[in-house]
């Protein structure tokens, strides 16, 4: 399996090392370092240089990267480096450069404890933070208490939960997160269009429940081939990723999902469709070049969703020109202003009613260069959240809790849509 584990920040620097195995020296680190982070043209996140695979994985400022000689499985290779970087989330709250410096020693006990010989072990971090902790000493009784909390954990049926865990107020939050990304053609044809969603559950149960959820009956999967008839009302996935406490086999047959949660957050599903994809909003943008000092800009954008339905928080990211001067603007709605650190116009609307339709209109100043190259125009970005709405039609029908006490619990459901 795994040979070796490096993080290096984005200038190159080894920040973590580990050697798990006797077939690779310290120094194959350069080659990464050489070939890849030195490399702009590099896209691939799988490199093969002589007999050694180089998996890895960009996050903010990072490069978490996995080394093999074997024939690995490329799937749970990047499996283990999300979950180190999921890991660098749960202790530290967010996994960065300055993060890995300060907490480099905690890091490398995680190493230790993740991985044995090369082989993935239990990352599940509420199990985790039972035996490695940055808080204080405790005292002898509470390090018994836990041992005997972690052998029943790591050693039981249900790793990733505790048995004695209390709440005053029993509250489950699921959140259907959807990102759609689209391309357009220059006459406002979908070329295409693809879904990647996540159901996010915000967890804190006593005891240990089994909770149940249903997705709409019309949900199948790219296999269910014989099933597949082409109507709108169907919701087709691609493919689909779920956490480990979820019971697979009622999905298949009634789809509803069963499962003993974890205690906080965690992702229960991953999924990805390209079909009957209902686009919420509709930007119509025309950006005309005059000469080779000025540029005009009319940007609409058109809700596409109920007139009940609100959408908060819309950003649209629009590209300008290197050479840009100024940018003179006007908007129907909301607030926009030219940002010449992010080479973009970047126009605001904190509220958006559905079926409403707003615009942009501006012109921009350009200077004169000494090598004229033709501007790439790159696409125009949105980011917006839309409550109770899903592209993919993916809709939860319920979510059951039992627990032997049979307390009651409030469970909250929210399905927003960024992009």
């Amino acid at each position: 399996m795994i040979s070796a584990f490096f993080i290096y920040n984005h200038k190159g620097e080894v920040l973590i090392s580990r050697l798990y195995r006797q077939d690779l020296k310290r120094s194959i680190a350069e080659v990464f370092r050489i070939e890849v982070i030195s490399n702009s043209d590099v896209r691939s996140p799988i490199l093969t240089f002589g007999s050694t695979s180089f998996f890895h994985v960009r996050h903010e400022n990072l490069y978490i990267v996995a080394l093999t000689k074997w024939n690995a499985n490329a799937a749970l290779v990047f499996e283990f480096c999300y979950r180190i970087i999921n890991l660098g989330r749960s202790y530290f709250g967010k996994l960065d450069e300055v993060a890995v410096k300060e907490n480099f020693v905690l890091i490398y006990e995680l190493l230790d404890e993740v991985l044995d010989f090369g082989y993935p072990q239990n990352s599940e971090a509420d199990t985790l933070k039972l035996y490695i902790t940055t808080e204080s000493v405790k005292s002898e009784r509470a390090i018994m208490e836990d041992s005997a909390r972690i052998t029943t954990q790591a050693t039981g049926a249900i790793s990733w939960r505790r048995s004695d865990i209390r709440y005053k107020k029993n509250e489950a939050f699921l959140d259907v997160i959807e990102a759609v990304t689209l391309v357009l053609s220059a006459q406002g044809n979908v070329l295409r269009a693809d879904v990647a969603g996540q159901i996010l559950m915000r967890s804190y149960l006593s005891g240990t429940p089994e909770c149940k959820f249903g997705l709409n009956e019309k949900v199948l999967l790219r296999r269910d081939m014989t099933q597949r008839r082409k109507t709108s009302d169907i919701v087709e996935i691609d493919d689909c990723q779920f956490h480990q406490c979820v019971k697979l086999s009622k999905f298949d047959s009634e789809r509803i999902i069963s499962f003993v949660p974890p205690d906080g957050e965690f992702e229960l599903m991953r999924y990805r469709t390209t079909d009957n994809i209902n686009l919420p909003f509709k930007v119509y943008p025309v950006v005309t070049e005059i000469g080779k000092s000025k540029i005009e800009y009319r940007i609409l954008v058109k809700a596409n969703f109920s007139s009940k339905l609100y959408a908060n928080d819309v950003v649209l990211n629009i590209p300008t020109p290197l050479n840009t001067a100024g940018v003179r603007l006007s908007v129907s709605a909301g607030k926009a202003k030219y940002v010449p650190d992010e080479n973009a116009i970047v126009w605001k609307i904190s509220r958006f009613q559905g079926q409403a339709e707003y615009t942009l209109t501006g012109e921009a100043d350009l200077t004169a260069m000494t090598h004229k190259k033709a501007w790439s125009r790159p696409p125009i970005s949105m980011d917006f959240k839309v409550v109770m709405f899903t592209s993919s039609g993916l809709l939860v029908r319920f979510l059951k809790i039992f627990e032997k006490s049979n307390y009651h619990s409030v469970k909250w459901l929210a399905a927003i849509k960024s992009e």
